[in-house]
């Protein structure tokens, strides 16, 4: 399929095949395009987790309004953001950037001193809203990652973040949950949402050009 036979084709998986697991080449496909999304400044600022364990997703489902995608799905993804932007973090980025280029210059270490004298300054809550908007960068890239393997997907805010952080510790590692993500494929004959047009309004209306 090419671009817009895919976007086409995708839709909020409604129900998924539990029998159906998604093949590991295609998911490592899917992380490696959310690893390559663009973030501000390239600070990456959040972490995927890939939830296949029964069990935790058995306790994920009440916490996210009882969904069968949480436990139907083949791999459950789960976008969770920094919770703040520290010194050691934004070094960290910046660090492994000169590392990887096998060099640095005064421009982008002036950068580093800029996003330092800035960023930590802020509140707690601030900058994790910032980060957050950074995962949803990396959500719409695994989306159409997934698409183009294939493989059906349904983004989900519905959930208690609260109780999703708690059942995977993410506070200890200075993350929070933003937005989770089942892989999987349909089970077309049980879907009602399968078979309908996707409606978006006309180009005319969503696109405005400013001359």
């Amino acid at each position: 399929m090419d671009l817009f036979e895919t976007l086409k084709w995708r839709y909020a998986t409604k129900k998924m095949d539990p029998s159906k697991a998604v093949p590991q080449e295609k998911v490592d496909r899917i992380l490696e395009a959310a690893r390559l999304a663009p973030t501000s400044s390239g600070l990456q600022p959040f972490e995927i987790l890939v939830v296949t364990n029964p069990e935790v997703r058995a306790k994920i489902r009440p916490i996210a309004w009882n969904q069968a995608q949480i436990t139907d799905c083949s791999h459950l993804l789960v976008f969770a953001a920094w919770d703040n932007y520290t010194a050691e973090r934004i070094n960290m980025m910046f660090d492994l950037t000169n590392e990887q280029r096998g060099s640095t210059n005064e421009g982008w270490e002036n950068y580093r001193k800029m996003l330092l004298d800035k960023y930590p300054s802020r509140s707690a809550e601030e900058n994790f809203q910032h980060a957050a908007r950074q995962a949803y960068i990396g959500l719409g890239v695994t989306l159409l990652a997934a698409a183009a393997e294939g493989v059906d997907s349904t983004p989900m805010e519905g959930f208690d973040p609260k109780a999703l952080d708690d059942i995977l510790g993410l506070a200890a590692k200075g993350l929070k949950s933003v937005v989770i993500l089942p892989l999987g494929y349909r089970e077309a004959d049980q879907d009602w949402l399968v078979n309908l047009k996707k409606v978006r309004r006309p180009i005319e209306q969503f696109v405005t050009e400013v001359k």
